[in-house]
């Protein structure tokens, strides 16, 4: 092998730029036309076995592999890119994100703390962040994979300042530690106490009320328990917008809990904080400001590309506490490439970083805070007239409230037991899914099979979720004709 060949970058430059010129055609024309195509399509079991052959000895050149990639992927993505998808909380993201990435990619970046242009870019997207969850300019922040991280690395900086965790660990603890979420509460929670060595025992799920959101009483109750049974209760987690029906916990009752009991409040924002954006409805997540740190991502709401979160901690000095490590090959000097002003490194568990940032930062210079807020309240006004229509269908139930951007209902035509019920929405929603009509979800509520939309997609219109509510209806009828 020549030295030539002991190089990844191509023979023919100019090769390169004709594909990349075609590519990013061919995926500009996909997004411009993509209400044109079904919302989603299942992969064939020919099409999944080209995805079990093994890796080639011999590479088979970019344009083939271009050729492979329109054949194989791209035909069969996930969907969310499509106006009628509203499965999980997943954001849809924009043509600016796509040159962003591309942009990100040739950079390459890597934020381990060291000077570049793109830690001054993530650094004044965490302050827009802080600003946007009300919290002062002396506040910590880091742009993370998503909410899942971000909840984490809150919960986590809420356990090491419950004593000296860091050094000693867990076991120089003499009281367990616990804390509280409700039940509605995202299972990155109960994922972030098994992971930090806390287990799913000391996590305390506390009943919800009639809306969906924590019971204070049942909190109280809880805590006094604990702490009669020679406990520690170290933190509570608030929840701005559920993922099973956008309910808001009562924050600012959560936040006087948490301040007389010295407990850390962590909230989880994941999308619920971007309501704080609308005066029309930044009502709902009320005491968000008061919160200790606060977890949210930009992938839902901020339409921005998968996959950036973000904590934002309002004691600076304990989140750089809970996560700083020294060594050498990391020590910091005054000038040079390692002169960098923040280190991300020390806000997280993450070394190696990619450049999360710029999808982020494009996209509040190109739209600014204005087009952001009208998509939060577009958003919001079609769960209200969803869940509007819902009531006005016989055949329909509205199974929770619909406060922010989040509906679930089920149909439940008639004369037919809660079991069965549960078996036919699980159909409808499989059905249209396979119809590449729309994706909606289901989850479970009080024990029930529900039909769930989440609405954090910029490019829905009023018709495509009337499109929805009469393919529920269609579906059902059929369903329940032919037998459940």
């Amino acid at each position: 092998m020549s030295e030539g060949d002991r190089t990844l970058d191509p023979a023919d430059w100019e090769s390169v730029r004709s594909v990349g010129h075609r590519m990013l055609d061919a995926l500009v024309d996909g997004l411009r036309d993509v209400r044109d195509g079904p919302a989603w399509t299942p992969m064939p079991p020919e099409v999944k076995a080209r995805f079990r052959a093994p890796a080639p000895e011999r590479g088979l050149g970019l344009e083939e592999v271009w050729a492979e990639l329109r054949r194989s992927v791209l035909p069969y993505r996930l969907g969310n890119v499509h106006p009628r998808f509203w499965a999980r909380v997943m954001g849809t993201g924009t043509a600016t994100g796509v040159l962003a990435a591309l942009a990100g990619a040739a950079m390459n970046n890597n934020l381990s703390g060291l000077e570049s242009s793109a830690v001054h870019v993530e650094a004044q997207v965490v302050d827009w962040l802080k600003t946007l969850v009300g919290f002062p300019a002396t506040a910590s922040g880091v742009l993370t994979s998503g909410c899942s991280l971000a909840n984490l690395i809150g919960i986590e900086v809420a356990r090491d300042s419950a004593g000296a965790v860091k050094a000693e660990g867990l076991q120089s603890v003499r009281e367990r530690l616990v804390g509280y979420a409700s039940e509605e509460a995202h299972s990155s929670i109960a994922r972030a106490f098994m992971v930090l060595g806390l287990g799913n025992a000391s996590l305390r799920r506390v009943p919800v009320d009639s809306e969906m959101r924590m019971d204070l009483g049942a909190l109280e109750r809880a805590i006094e328990a604990d702490v009669r049974a020679g406990l520690r209760p170290f933190c509570v987690v608030g929840c701005a917008g559920t993922v099973n029906t956008g309910a808001t916990d009562p924050l600012e009752a959560l936040a006087d809990v948490a301040r007389e009991r010295r407990l850390h409040f962590h909230v989880d924002g994941a999308f619920g904080a971007w309501a704080r954006l609308s005066p029309r409805v930044a009502g709902q997540v009320r005491g968000l400001e008061r919160a200790d740190s606060v977890a949210l991502d930009l992938h839902k709401w901020g339409s921005v590309q998968y996959g950036v979160g973000c904590v934002v901690v309002r004691d600076a000095e304990a989140h750089r506490r809970a996560f700083q490590a020294s060594a050498g090959y990391l020590a910091p000097h005054p000038r040079g490439v390692s002169a960098a002003e923040s280190a991300a490194h020390e806000l997280g568990p993450e070394l190696s970083r990619g450049f999360r940032g710029l999808g982020a930062w494009m996209a509040f210079q190109e739209h600014g805070l204005e087009r952001l807020r009208a998509v939060v309240e577009k958003n919001v006004e079609q769960a209200g007239r969803v869940a509007a229509r819902v009531r006005g269908e016989a055949e329909l139930e509205l199974t929770a409230p619909a406060p922010l951007n989040v509906v679930t209902f089920r149909y439940r035509g008639r004369g037919l037991s809660d079991p069965q019920l549960d078996v036919l929405n699980a159909e409808v929603v499989m059905r249209i899914q396979e119809s590449g009509l729309a994706v909606p979800s289901t989850t479970r509520l009080r024990g029930r099979t529900v039909i769930r939309l989440a609405i954090v997609n910029h490019r829905t219109v009023d018709a495509d979720l009337d499109l929805l509510v009469d393919a529920v209806l269609q579906t059902g009828r059929a369903i329940a004709a032919e037998g459940v």
